[in-house]
């Protein structure tokens, strides 16, 4: 699977750890920034990884911020695009499994590498269920 990855300065030595986690896991992984823990703006980072899934550049994509606020409310300004706050493993099935995230943003602060190893196998394990849910994203977009 190809994953885009992005984090602002707070998220910047966790999404190093992220990164080579998934490339481990046979992920292919674009990491759009940012690329030091120099102060930068989130919008900047999210806005990349967030286009490169609506696109069809990047399958799903992955954030990190310091509270994932942030990174997840300017994903989701991008059209096509379902980022959900996972903060803890359960919460990353059910974005998947009743939201069909497409893009799983973290709370670097918050969060520690195991939990968010554990949240993105669930995330990946999981499949969108449809039925009632699917009718619900469906009215997401216009």
């Amino acid at each position: 699977m190809k994953l885009a990855i992005g984090s602002d300065h707070a998220g910047y030595e966790l999404k190093k750890t992220v990164y080579s986690w998934l490339e481990s896991n046979g992920h292919e992984v674009e990491d759009m920034g940012t690329y030091s823990n120099d102060s930068v703006d989130y919008p900047d980072y999210a806005r990349k990884v967030a286009e490169s899934v609506a696109s069809g550049q990047s399958d799903q994509g992955v954030l990190l911020c310091g509270t994932g606020v942030g990174v997840s409310i300017v994903a989701n300004k991008v059209r096509g695009i379902r980022a959900a706050l996972a903060f803890n493993p359960e919460i990353a099935s059910l974005a998947r499994q009743h939201n069909n995230a497409n893009v799983l943003c973290f709370p670097a602060r918050y969060s520690d590498p195991g939990a968010i190893e554990k949240s993105l196998e669930n995330w990946f394990a999981a499949e969108f269920e449809g039925g009632r849910h699917e009718r619900r994203v469906a009215k997401i977009e216009p």
